[in-house]
This record gives C-alpha cells, structure tokens and sequence, in this order.
C-alpha cells in the first residue's frame, strides 16, 4: 500500500480502479513542478490538428523542452524529433504518451529502459498493467490526463 493509499499498481485498497485513482493531484504536480524539464512527447508530430502539437506547446511555455519522438522523427517546435525513445541522446525526465492505450503499455516500458523519471499517459491513454508496472519499479505516473489542463488546475509553477 501507497502512502496515498493505493496498491502498487494503482488500484485502490479496496480493490477497485476507477481511473481517477491513477492521477492523484501530489503525483501530478510532483511530475509538473519537480520530475525535471525535458519531456519526451511520444506521438508528436508537425500535424497541428493532433492535441499533441498543442499540448507540446503549453509545455514549451511552461518552461518544458519538448522532444518530439514519432515514426517519423520531424523536427516540430524548434526541436529535433527521434524516431523511438531509444534514440534520443540525452537523458528524458518525463515520458507523455500520445498513442493509443493497446500500444502505450510497450511505450512505457521504453520509457523505463530509456532511464525517464516518470511517465504521463495522456487523456484517453489508459493501460492499468502498464501503470503497476511502472510504479513497481519506482517511477511517477498518471493516466488519462493532460498537463495542458493540470498546469492552470493546479496553478503549477516551471
């Protein structure tokens, strides 16, 4: 059990899983405010019609340098993209996930072996196996939600 009284993997005490209990506001703000200021943006390409375009610019204001890592490895808001995790060549702090929940589970275990701090699913991204995992080996991580909406909901400073 959790000091915020969840199980290792994120269920809580009484067994149940309601996704608001893999997005706690003491691990969201811990990832915003303290995890570190390079993030990884899986899913991110120069396609300004994704959210991830979007959101990976709220970042960047909010003091974040964002990586973008995509198949396609674009260069998107003035940084150099990467095709996976692995090939980025500099330590990452959080991983944001923008890909489909049946995938997100190998993203972060990539995420793991690449070394981040943390992992951030975003919304609509839910895998509760890939969360235990996570949090087993000790990492920060939320599911199913969006920094771009946690910063101004929590007043969170870079």
């Amino acid at each position: 059990m959790n000091a915020d009284g969840r199980n290792a993997d994120g269920r809580n005490a009484d067994g149940s899983s309601a996704v608001g209990a893999y997005a706690d506001d003491a691990t969201i703000r811990r990832i915003l405010e303290d995890t570190g200021d390079t993030w990884a943006v899986v899913g991110l390409s120069n396609n300004s019609s994704r959210a991830a375009w979007g959101v990976a610019q709220v970042l960047q204001r909010f003091g974040k340098r964002v990586v973008p890592v995509h198949p396609k490895a674009e260069t998107v808001h003035g940084e150099q993209g990467y095709a996976s995790l692995a090939e980025i060549p500099f330590p990452v702090d959080v991983v944001d996930v923008f890909v489909n929940s049946e995938l997100a589970g190998a993203v972060a275990d990539e995420a793991v072996a690449a070394g981040a701090k943390a992992v951030w699913f975003q919304l609509g991204v839910v895998d509760p196996d890939a969360f235990g995992r996570t949090r087993a080996v000790g990492l920060d991580m939320v599911m199913d939600r969006c920094p771009a909406i946690e910063i101004p909901r929590l007043g969170a400073r870079a």
